[in-house]
């Protein structure tokens, strides 16, 4: 005999939700309930997902159900390749609707307000119960960031890291003072990549038959996706997962705190983890992630400056980052401080310029859907902020072109830090910068086109000029910052 259809609760899980302990914290029983996961291509769409981004997803979600079925829970899982698939995530958590009666629906609060906003509506129009639960996975409530943001003038990240480091108690001497005596060591980070030892890269993995076959589907339903296939090479397991982080903290965590913000062109990963994905997608926790560095420098494997820059990006800025989306609000992605409207240049889907630091770093996207943070910051973020192109559109591209790109990552980093279209509430002052920062963190003005040391003229560097030209447009906007005085003074 057939089991039934109708289920008590349907656990829905994300397709960034991939933790087997997320069940638990639903209440979900194995008799009774069922889990739904919904591949939606409409995910990829709008915004434009690189390709590889979305088989990363799709590929990550389909082993994640295996494994659930293996363990013996009920999931209905949808497929792009299914022929009812709507496309959206309202469509098809109403087909699930339909098709299982659920008494009630639970699920973990979606990464994203328009996702959020979704469910909910779509829960209204049919009928059924909903009930969201915060995500167990990250280190600050959403009642612990407000009760340390309400009332401040400034959300400071140093401020908020010093209350992570003591509520959490990393690095910590006995006498309540930062371990080594101070709280960061940024100024010890900053090494050019010309002095580094050899980076390591990454483990890569070959894709499996579940792989491949979101590679077949995504191609076949979704043909014009933005970006190159052919390397794909993301870990789509937790085994995979796991490995990456055992290899990072081996291999690439006892230089990281030395070159973290070093740039070197066909360097696309130098000692930089390249754990977000896994992370965003929770094949990976972030408690398990820190405590790995951590181990590794109570060991004497790394040192604190390593120790300490890294699990600032952890319990740090991630936490600070995903606290400002949820304190700020659904319209906060829309905000354009500065009033800039420009329109992104085709070469950002291309690569197609003669300025060898963005070719470098576009080519890093285009062929793997990755960059590290410093030249998302410093040459993609900076270029787009100089030369006056919208936010929105910016945040669009980083959120669709990256592998671990997701609305709450994205929208602060983008909107906030890259382009300053907050009025200031992620980084007190842009993060522009002039041709000389690249040079100095990297190799990429060496055999260039354009001229680093030129401000004007038609061989002068791109980011000069745009850069000068920022200051000016800008200068009555930042007279107030004191942070931005000096720089004045030389536009002046």
């Amino acid at each position: 005999m057939a089991a039934p259809r109708s289920v008590n609760k349907l656990g829905v899980i994300m397709g960034d939700q991939l933790d087997a302990s997320y069940l638990r914290t639903l209440g979900l029983d194995r008799e009774r309930d069922g889990v739904l996961m919904m591949e939606v291509a409409g995910a990829s769409v709008d915004p434009p997902s690189h390709v590889q981004r979305t088989v990363l997803f799709l590929s990550a979600m389909r082993h994640f159900a295996a494994e659930l079925k293996a363990e013996g829970w009920r999931v209905e899982y949808r497929s792009i390749a299914d022929a009812g698939n709507t496309g959206t995530f309202e469509g098809e958590l109403s087909r699930g609707v339909h098709e299982l009666t659920p008494g009630s629906i639970v699920m973990i609060e979606p990464g994203s307000h328009g996702v959020l906003r979704a469910i909910t509506q779509a829960c209204d129009d049919l009928g059924v119960g909903l009930t969201l639960f915060e995500d167990p996975h990250f280190l600050c409530t959403h009642a612990e960031f407000e009760d340390w943001a309400s009332g401040r003038k400034e959300l400071i990240l140093e401020y908020f890291y010093r209350l992570q480091r003591k509520r959490l108690g990393v690095l910590m001497a006995e006498d309540g003072k930062p371990a080594g005596g101070a709280w960061n060591y940024d100024k010890e980070n900053r090494k050019t990549f010309r002095s580094a030892p050899d980076a390591p890269p990454p483990p890569r993995f070959a894709p499996d038959a579940i792989t491949r076959d979101v590679m077949d589907d995504v191609r076949r339903v979704l043909p014009d996706l933005p970006g190159r296939l052919d390397d794909f090479a993301w870990p789509v397991t937790r085994e995979e997962a796991l490995t990456c982080l055992r290899d990072f903290v081996t291999n690439r965590l006892p230089s990281f705190g030395d070159y973290q913000d070093a740039m070197w062109t066909g360097e696309d990963t130098l000692f930089h983890a390249v754990l977000s994905p896994a992370l965003n997608l929770k094949l990976l926790s972030a408690r398990e992630v820190y405590q790995a560095a951590l181990d590794a420098y109570e060991a004497g494997d790394v040192p604190l400056n390593s120790a300490e820059g890294f699990v600032r990006q952890i319990i740090g800025w991630r936490e600070f980052i995903r606290g400002v989306y949820w304190y700020e609000g659904p319209d906060y992605a829309q905000r354009n401080a500065l009033g800039q409207y420009g329109s992104l240049p085709e070469f950002y889907w291309t690569g197609d310029t003669d300025m060898r630091c963005m070719a470098d770093s576009l080519r890093s996207v285009l062929d793997r859907a990755y960059s590290h943070h410093i030249a998302r910051l410093m040459v993609t973020g900076n270029f787009a902020l100089i030369a006056g192109i919208e936010p929105q559109v910016v945040n669009g591209w980083y959120t669709g072109m990256y592998a671990d790109g997701l609305d709450w990552v994205t929208a602060p980093n983008t909107v906030g830090m890259a382009m300053h279209a907050d009025g200031g509430v992620v980084g007190t002052k842009p993060y522009a910068a002039s041709g000389k920062y690249i040079q100095r963190m990297g190799n990429a003005c060496k055999g260039c086109r354009y001229d680093v040391k030129s401000r004007t003229g038609e061989d002068a560097c791109p980011f000069n000029t745009f850069y000068w030209d920022f200051l000016i447009r800008n200068e009555e906007r930042f007279r107030s910052n004191s942070r931005m005085s000096l720089i004045l003074k030389h536009v002046e």
